[in-house]
């Protein structure tokens, strides 16, 4: 049988800002547990190459999550990775977090789920050629041709390092009319000599050809049909909020965003959330390193009052 365990404060989710606040919260003494569901970094760590973080010039993004971590469980934090939520109650003086590794209850909780990728929209079945981080899985397609749903910064610095591994022809397919990815990083990606960016372009069809597949573009202002053969396919149109756990229990946005207060409160007492997974402007790093700071430092508050 397994046993429910008690602490003061419980994090769910292991990216940046659950991390911080962890750090925090065992630093302030309180008995503080993470639960990440996949491995913790979140996000970071399917980014080859960080250079907006403070004291680094230029970091892998698995490496400084991994440092991150270290220092996390240095200050006594619990952690438990690889690990299914199946059931959770917040609305009572002591919250109760169920997981197939056991059931564990605290005081104060900070929701830090962050956001996970969303799919491409379109039915396939391709799902082993399709991918949606190029750190990742990138290395398969060294010499082969890919193409790159989506033409912003992410789907930019992720087809950057692609081509970085040798991969060998890039193409970029952008709904909108221009990409909104920087000027600066398109002509750095054009520059390489191994991309094509159409624009004003929707994928909307995947046809199986042998090892590869014929992919159906359609161009929106002529109404031109196009057909490119490629190896595989890397997805980045953006994220959504790791919320479906919670939507029916805590409020959030019209996008499933929780709407949190400068201080992190949730409308539910002793609830707090920080991070990707909070309705705001902007969604970095470091914005997030200070809502895990925040949080935990107001759960502190909360728990010793």
């Amino acid at each position: 049988m397994k046993m429910s365990e008690h602490y003061d404060l419980i994090i769910l989710g292991g990216g940046i800002a659950g991390m911080t606040a962890a750090l925090y919260g065992a630093r302030s003494n309180l008995r503080t547990l993470v639960i990440e569901e996949e491995v913790c970094g979140g996000l970071a760590n399917w980014t080859h190459t960080i250079e907006n973080f403070p004291s680094q010039r230029a970091i892998n993004g698995m490496d400084l999550m991994d440092a991150v971590k270290d220092q996390m469980i240095g200050c006594g934090a619990d952690l438990i990775e690889v690990v299914e939520i199946e059931d959770l109650d917040l609305k009572n003086d002591t919250k109760k977090i169920i997981t197939d590794e056991g059931a564990f209850t605290a005081r104060a909780i900070i929701l830090a789920m962050g956001r996970k990728p969303i799919p491409l929209p379109i039915e396939h079945d391709w799902d082993n050629h399709v991918h949606y981080c190029s750190l990742c899985d990138g290395i398969f397609y060294k010499d082969k041709d890919v193409a790159v749903i989506g033409g912003g910064n992410s789907a930019f610095d992720e087809s950057l390092y692609l081509e970085s591994i040798g991969v060998r022809s890039i193409l970029i397919v952008e709904a909108m009319d221009t990409c909104p990815a920087a000027e600066t990083t398109q002509q750095k990606a054009l520059a390489t000599g191994k991309f094509t960016i159409f624009t004003g372009t929707r994928l909307q069809a995947i046809a199986r050809e042998g090892t590869g597949a014929q992919l159906e573009l359609y161009q929106q202002s002529t109404g031109e049909t196009l057909r490119s053969k490629v190896d595989g396919i890397f997805v980045f149109i953006g994220q959504k909020p790791a919320t479906e756990l919670i939507r029916d229990v805590i409020q959030t946005d019209e996008h499933g965003y929780i709407i949190a207060s400068p201080e992190m409160n949730t409308d539910l007492a002793g609830v707090f959330a920080a991070g990707d997974i909070i309705s705001k402007r902007y969604r970095q790093l470091t914005t997030a390193m200070s809502d895990g700071t925040i949080a935990a430092l107001e759960a502190h508050r909360y728990v010793c009052a």
